[in-house]
This record gives C-alpha cells, sequence and structure tokens, in this order.
C-alpha cells in the first residue's frame, strides 16, 4: 500500500500540529497580518484553523473531512469571495514553507506538497477582483 503524504507527515495528529503553528504564526509574525485580515473579515481564524485541516487532510490523501462537510474540494470555489493578491499568496506560502521548516518536515514528498501548495496559492490569485464586491 502506498503511503499519502499525510502518513509520511505523521497522521492527523502532525497535521493538526502543522496547521495549529501556521495560524500561530499567522497571528505573531508580519507576513501574516494581511492573511489575518481576511480571515477576520470573514469567518475567523478559529474557523479557519479547523477547516485549514480538513481541507488539508483530504489534500494530503487522509480522510476528505471538508469534501464530507461542504460536498466539494474546489479551492478556487472556496476562495472566491476573497481578494487575493500575489503577495498575500506569497506570504502564505513564506508561512507554510516557515512552518514545514520549524516543524522539521524534510523529504521529496515536501518538496512535491510545497511545489503543489505553490501552483494551487498562486492559481487562487485574483488581483481583488471578487465576483459580487
Amino acid at each position: 500500500m502506498t503511503q499519502t503524504v499525510l502518513d509520511k507527515i505523521g497522521g492527523e495528529d502532525a497535521l493538526r500540529e502543522l496547521v495549529e503553528h501556521f495560524y500561530d504564526l499567522v497571528e505573531s509574525i508580519p507576513e501574516g497580518r494581511q492573511i489575518m485580515s481576511l480571515h477576520l473579515k470573514h469567518h475567523g481564524i478559529a474557523q479557519t484553523r479547523i477547516e485549514q485541516f480538513n481541507f488539508l487532510s483530504g489534500f494530503m490523501g487522509g480522510r476528505k473531512y471538508y469534501l464530507e462537510k461542504h460536498r466539494h474540494m474546489n479551492v478556487k470555489e472556496i476562495h472566491a469571495h476573497i481578494p487575493i493578491f500575489e503577495q498575500d499568496a506569497e506570504d502564505w506560502l513564506s508561512i507554510m514553507d516557515r512552518t514545514l521548516n520549524d516543524l522539521d518536515h524534510t523529504g521529496s514528498h515536501i518538496d512535491r506538497l510545497r511545489a503543489t501548495l505553490r501552483r494551487v496559492a498562486l492559481m487562487l490569485v485574483n488581483d481583488g477582483k471578487v465576483p459580487g464586491a
């Protein structure tokens, strides 16, 4: 049986630690200021921590909690209401890189995860053009 990325990082407990550390950084470092602001305008950080875990679990090959709850995992749809600029995506990626480094996640699976997260984050950039805004 092939191990998923979730398995390789240590399972759900390790993913929860990753999400918590990521959002602890978002709340405490300058690069997180705009990300924090965007979340506070919508569902808030506490809810975002839960949904990020739910999404990343399925994204990394584990249980698809987000899909079970919301009936889709379309990241463009999830973020359609949020003005996202390239700097926002770069800040998110920078904080995720720091999180992965802080928690000593290394290896080819982490390199592939970083590359995939970069593609997804940059795909979400909409230069502030939000439907209905």
